[in-house]
């Protein structure tokens, strides 16, 4: 059973919360996973873009943002079951984010999940 105290969570918690601080200023340093995310950055963002064409990525809450990039690379590039990448991504936009953070993200998510079965 997942709790808040899961170290895989609080391993997202940390990257969500390096991802979103990068968004405005370049961090100094970045935990392993912080790295292959911005190099695939460009890859993350076309695939966001393409689910969520009325949200251009510059108009996006940035919290939203970086929880979307934690969850696209997920799915792109690690071997996480789907369910639980979106699962945690909406746990933690529902944490961090606005009030409907948690549905949009689901709906982006579930939009790269079906594209890709």
């Amino acid at each position: 059973m997942k709790t808040a105290q899961d170290p895989r969570h609080q391993a997202r918690r940390e990257a969500v919360k390096v991802l979103f601080a990068e968004t405005f200023t370049k961090q100094p340093s970045h935990p392993g996973v912080i790295n292959e995310i911005l190099k695939n950055k460009d890859v993350i963002d076309a695939e966001i873009t393409k689910a969520a064409p009325a949200w251009p990525i510059d108009k996006l809450n940035r919290i939203d943002l970086a929880v979307l990039r934690l969850a696209v690379y997920e799915l792109k590039f690690e071997k996480t079951p789907p369910k639980v990448i979106i699962d945690e991504a909406v746990e933690l936009a529902k944490e961090f984010g606005s009030e409907n953070s948690g549905s949009f993200i689901n709906g982006v998510l579930g939009t790269i999940y079906k594209e890709d079965e």
